[in-house]
């Protein structure tokens, strides 16, 4: 583990830690935000640093690569760079690195730690099981997704269920993101109930996701980089190229619909791209098929389409999803938890997992119905509202409040 000092916001360092008096030293409450991998922090908790250093909060990360991770060097505290291994198997995860993590908590004292995705959450709970039992902090899990689900197989739902309930042995609170998860966690008791936290995600900013952020002249921008004519729609999928994401259902339902004049562009990287790139030139279509890799204009290409689509086996809350809904782009997902939470009341169509004639059927649905689908659009971004960023933030102080409470109240 290498110790790395960041930036803050807008004062350095040892400018943010010279203006504070040397009692707010003293009581400052100290929050350490741990992943497997510096790109979720990247992605999802940098606004949460920012947030809470405000409030007087010392606030660091822990992840992989999180020391060469610029953005993440501006708003936390101080990063540690930590190289565990993503394979949950790896002995390593459980000889040497909790034996690092333990002694940065001796150095550091955290109030809070706050742990996401899986490897590092559970590596991190066993590093902290005995100083948690003990009092001497509390361990917040945000589950993204169980790994186990009505979907799994009955072998891996019953193996993650079974660690899922040895963490939560070493776990405060237990924050789920989707419905479906906040009942099995209390079904199986993964912690008491009252311990367990449903939040509507981690946070949209629907400032940057509304159709107002978007000129009409950057969606121009985007057709002619896809060289589309007026006659030409954009259909477009916005996913990791791995398995679970089925970006192949998407390819074969797309030529399914046999509608010459619709194209289909894919953001995203991954493991996958080639063999994506090769089917759909396998089946005729590599000219209507846009691979963009990874883009920072993801909302631009979302009000460039007509719609997005998701056929994911598994997820947790899409990401992808909540910002189509929330720029008014109607959406096609798959049956399964957490996109059908954010499809309710009529916000979208759902299919079922690798049903290909069910997914041609509701992209023809969109193509032949444009005023439904834009009032579609439109009840997605009145849905959305509740998974503001404003509001999740308000959610995590009340959960913090609560913790730091109950801690201090404790004796020694």
């Amino acid at each position: 583990m290498n110790r790395d000092t960041t930036q803050g916001f807008h004062l350095s360092e040892a400018q943010f830690r010279e203006n504070r008096s040397v009692d707010q030293s003293k009581t400052m409450k100290r929050l350490l935000i741990v992943t497997t991998i510096s790109s979720t922090l990247r992605a999802f908790l940098l606004p949460f640093a920012y947030h809470f250093r405000a409030q007087g909060w010392q606030v660091d990360a822990m992840a992989q690569g999180v020391s060469t991770c610029h953005e993440c060097k501006q708003a936390f505290d101080l990063v540690w760079e930590m190289k565990w291994s993503r394979n949950p198997l790896d002995p390593k995860n459980l000889l040497a690195t909790p034996l690092i993590i333990q002694e940065l908590m001796a150095q550091e004292k955290y109030d809070i730690v706050h742990v996401h995705t899986p490897v590092a959450a559970f590596v991190t709970r066993y590093a902290l099981k005995d100083l948690s039992k003990q009092g001497k902090c509390k361990v917040i899990y945000t589950a993204h997704g169980f790994h186990f689900h009505s979907g799994g197989q009955l072998f891996k739902n019953l193996i993650f269920l079974g660690l899922e309930k040895l963490a939560g042995l070493w776990t405060d609170y237990l924050v789920v993101i989707n419905h479906e998860d906040e009942s099995a966690a209390k079904q199986y008791r993964i912690l008491p109930s009252k311990r367990v936290r449903y939040m509507p995600g981690i946070g949209l900013d629907l400032e940057r996701y509304s159709p107002q952020s978007v000129a009409e002249g950057e969606v121009a921008l985007v057709r002619e980089e896809l060289e589309l004519s007026s006659e030409n729609q954009l259909l477009l999928s916005v996913a990791e190229f791995i398995p679970r994401k089925h970006h192949r259902d998407v390819i074969q339902a797309f030529v399914k619909l046999s509608r010459p004049e619709v194209h289909l562009a894919f953001a995203g990287c991954g493991p996958l791209l080639k063999e994506m790139q090769l089917l759909a030139a396998d089946m005729g279509v590599a000219n209507r098929v846009h691979f963009l890799g990874r883009r920072d204009d993801i909302p631009t290409l979302m009000r460039a389409s007509v719609a997005t689509i998701l056929a994911s086996e598994q997820e947790g809350l899409p990401r992808s999803v909540m910002e189509s809904l929330s720029l008014e782009i109607p959406v096609i997902g798959t049956k399964i938890r957490g996109t059908r939470d954010l499809l309710a009341e009529d916000c979208g169509l759902l299919v079922k997992v690798e049903d290909i004639e069910g997914l041609a059927k509701a992209i023809a649905w969109v193509l032949d119905h444009p005023l439904e689908a834009r009032m579609m659009g439109k009840r997605g971004r009145e849905q959305i509202a509740a998974y503001d960023l404003r509001h999740i933030l308000k959610l995590h102080e009340t959960l913090y409040a609560e913790a730091v409470n109950f801690y201090t109240s404790q004796p020694n």
